[in-house]
């Protein structure tokens, strides 16, 4: 049974039962105006919970607000008597849980969508607490599926001249190499050898979803020292290469999300319309989770296990002839990282290949080392990928790796890569 209504709580009812209760209220038959008032105080409350408030709170919504049986026996017995549309209609309203409606409900205040969005974040947080949580968090995807859709979002440049408010929040979720201070976020935005574009949406304001640090150079990168050093390039506008060297997704509540294709493409098209001469259009990626993947898949592969003794021994970083000794077997587990999936959902391991790929780019070059910071030894043993994006062949590289799930490599990569690994596909 579900909590009374909010005429029955006192005045120092707890957070969580007032939350409760107004969520019930919200439910109800009431104005538009009453629910905008109510959700505001849902959410409010919501602000003033502790973890294990949370938790409880997210249980109510998974035991008091799914789908009630016996109208989806009853919509599924008049659709299978009469199968119209209107009894269709009737028995998909039946099969949605009541708590999709009380999310679309609470986003009906200002500053709604942030504040669902941060819920998100905590419920993703809960699940590991609590497995069984999960069919909320497929509601959340449902819904957000549909608020964020690619429609909806405004690209815009970010410079030196950009408010204050958002260049903070660029330093604040930079993702992939941290930002020092405000003079090394000036040397990535302000010279003519840098670009910042953010992803925005209208219900978030001035909240950054994505944001994409791109670095103009002279042919395409094998390291992301130089595009980190605070030494300003002489090159400017005579640069013939855009490289994509940072992608940040902002907000963790939307983790998971698509925000739809071709993002990167919109980025290709804006440089192009700024700097024509520009011609190569490149990533310097990372390869996030490449050493834990190693360690999990090196038990029945002694030459891997030994590989990686190797590595963790560090000695290719002061021993050229070390490196060199390593650098065809260090190639051929990169590509075996590449094509790599997950036993439980069939994806690639690598979420910044799945995002890539899926954007219609191709693997042009693997590079090691390339990032000898302490996370990028950490997590890839300094190892960094460049995908390369051709406008003319975005949307069919795109097609081909979502429906057919090809992995396009660069044709003199597949070659060396061939000479490195039996199992290396044909190129694209």
């Amino acid at each position: 049974m579900r909590v009374g209504s909010l005429a029955e709580r006192s005045s120092d009812q707890p957070p969580l039962q007032h939350m409760l209760a107004s969520c019930e209220k919200l439910l109800s038959k009431t104005g538009e105006a009453s629910r905008v008032a109510i959700a505001s105080r849902v959410l409010d409350a919501y602000a003033m919970l502790d973890g294990a408030e949370k938790l409880a709170f997210f249980r109510a919504l998974l035991l008091q607000y799914g789908v009630e049986a016996e109208n989806v026996r009853a919509a599924y017995s008049e659709w299978n008597d009469a199968p119209t549309d209107t009894a269709m209609n009737k028995l998909f309203a039946a099969t949605e849980p009541s708590r999709q409606t009380l999310l679309r409900r609470m986003n009906l205040c200002s500053g709604g969508t942030l504040a669902l969005v941060g819920m998100r974040k905590d419920l993703l947080a809960a699940i590991k607490i609590d497995p069984d949580l999960t069919p909320i968090d497929a509601d959340f995807t449902h819904l957000f599926a549909s608020w964020f859709n690619r429609g909806f979002l405004v690209m815009r440049r970010i410079d030196w001249d950009t408010s204050a408010n958002i260049l903070d929040k660029i330093v604040q979720y930079e993702a992939v190499h941290a930002i020092k201070d405000w003079d090394d976020l000036r040397r990535r935005l302000d010279p003519n050898d840098r670009r910042c574009y953010g992803f925005f949406h209208p219900a978030t304001a001035d909240e950054p979803l994505i944001f994409v640090e791109v670095a103009l150079c002279r042919g395409v990168p094998g390291e992301i020292g130089p595009l980190l050093s605070p030494v300003i390039s002489k090159e400017g506008f005579a640069s013939d290469t855009a490289v994509f060297y940072s992608i940040s997704n902002c907000q963790k509540g939307l983790k998971g999300i698509s925000f739809g294709n071709f993002l990167i493409k919109q980025v290709v098209q804006e440089l192009q319309r700024d700097l024509p001469r520009l011609q190569t259009f490149v990533t310097l990626s990372p390869m996030p989770r490449l050493r834990e993947w190693l360690t999990h898949t090196a038990a029945d592969n002694e030459t891997k296990a030994q590989t990686i003794a190797e590595l963790d021994a560090k000695n290719w970083r002061i021993d050229p002839q070390n490196k060199q000794v390593l650098w065809p077997r260090v190639m051929s587990l990169l590509s075996d990282y590449l094509h790599a999936k997950s036993l439980k959902t069939e994806s690639l391991v690598d979420p910044v290949a799945r995002f890539h790929l899926g954007n219609g780019a191709c693997v042009y070059q693997l590079n090691w080392p390339a990032d000898l910071s302490e996370n990028g030894v950490g997590q890839s043993y300094g190892a960094m990928i460049n995908y390369l994006y051709e406008p003319d062949r975005i949307e069919e590289r795109h097609e081909a790796y979502v429906k057919d799930g090809v992995i396009a490599i660069d044709a003199e990569l597949q070659r060396t890569l061939n000479k490195f690994s039996a199992d290396a596909v044909c190129a694209v």
